[in-house]
């Protein structure tokens, strides 16, 4: 695995939105984070694929395409952070140049959501690990709850060294109105607590190496060139455990979902399997399938361990999260999750 060296005072931050850009009642916000930053001794560089929302994209892909590279091949630049997810970075895997990226020290890809579309496929086809965290937006001096504060220390830990997390008592059933308060942090409302779906045959504990992201966009992704679980689990034989979240999915679509990675094999191929909390409601009706209905049907007799309700996706916080990393994620009465950077 391929580290990109660690985040510190003096590192530079690439901001582009290679999925969804900001409007300009956001501008306030962004400023916040980006004065935060440039707080903590960070370098900042802003690119042009920033503002705008047309077509569900912060610009034409030639121009998301050509900045993208131009971040990732330039060694000055330590991360690239986007301002967060959105729909369309899919379209962008075709166009990257993979042959050339290998030649390039590597850079951080930080964020979930849309963003995971891409820092999985850098982990997957270069080896080069990648971070599923908070959001660049998230990150303001107002951002005082454990998960979301440590996201760039954790960033920081040195190649070799492990960090742990605990899992956070409570998480934000809503997101804060950024627009009228543009320094506000989330408000923890609502009872969390990690759980076992499918509990080890023995023990507490999975182990293996880290990958995964949002569920909704990486369903697309399994065991094509761009996500193949079945090359990274031979090519590290402390397996893989994969790590979801699902952000809009209904329960019938989480099924099929289900049902086409099965028939892919995905679930050969790993050790266990994490899910973080679905942000998709459920229908109205009482006839109708759940979201914990669906996936006990359909992920109890996949043959390994599956932990749910962990602090990763769109109901805040969310763990920082290093792809190719080597997890111990354990749980018996409180959730803990330590990440070992080798």
């Amino acid at each position: 695995m391929k580290y990109p060296n660690p985040l510190q005072p003096g590192s530079t931050i690439a901001i582009t939105a290679f999925s969804s850009g900001i409007a300009e009642k956001h501008e306030a916000r962004f400023q916040v984070v980006k004065e935060h930053l440039l707080a903590q001794g960070f370098k900042v560089v802003v690119g042009d694929c920033l503002y705008g929302q047309e077509k569900h994209v912060s610009a034409p892909i030639e121009q998301r395409v050509k900045e993208l590279m131009s971040f990732l091949t330039d060694e000055s630049i330590d991360a690239i952070f986007p301002p967060w997810g959105g729909e369309l970075a899919i379209e962008i895997l075709p166009y990257l140049d993979f042959p050339k990226l290998k030649q390039v020290r590597p850079k951080w890809i930080l964020g979930f959501s849309d963003v995971s579309t891409l820092a999985t496929t850098l982990t997957s086809k270069l080896r080069w690990a990648s971070a599923h965290c908070s959001n660049l937006m998230d990150l303001t001096p107002e951002a005082l709850d454990p998960l979301t504060a440590n996201t760039l220390k954790n960033l920081g830990t040195p190649i070799g060294a492990e960090f742990s997390q605990v899992a956070s008592p409570m998480y934000a059933s809503s997101w804060p109105d950024i627009v009228n308060n543009p320094k506000s942090g989330i408000t923890p409302d609502t009872k969390s607590c990690w759980k076992w779906l499918v509990k080890p045959t023995s023990g507490t504990v999975i182990k293996g190496r880290l990958i995964g992201g949002c569920w909704d966009t990486l369903s697309h992704l399994f065991e094509t060139e761009y996500l193949e679980l079945k090359a990274l689990s031979k090519s590290y034989p402390e397996g893989i455990v994969l790590y979801l979240e699902n952000a809009e999915m209904s329960p019938a679509e989480l099924t099929r979902t289900i049902f086409n990675m099965k028939f892919r094999g995905v679930f050969s191929h790993i050790n266990g399997l994490l899910l973080g909390r679905s942000a998709a409601p459920d229908p109205d009706s009482e006839q109708a399938l759940t979201y914990y209905e669906a996936i006990e049907n359909s992920l109890t007799n996949i043959g390994i361990p599956v932990m749910i309700d962990l602090d990763i996706g769109h109901f805040p916080p969310n763990l920082t999260l290093i792809n190719g990393a080597v997890v111990k994620v354990e749980l018996d009465d409180v959730g803990v999750i330590s990440q070992h950077l080798i």
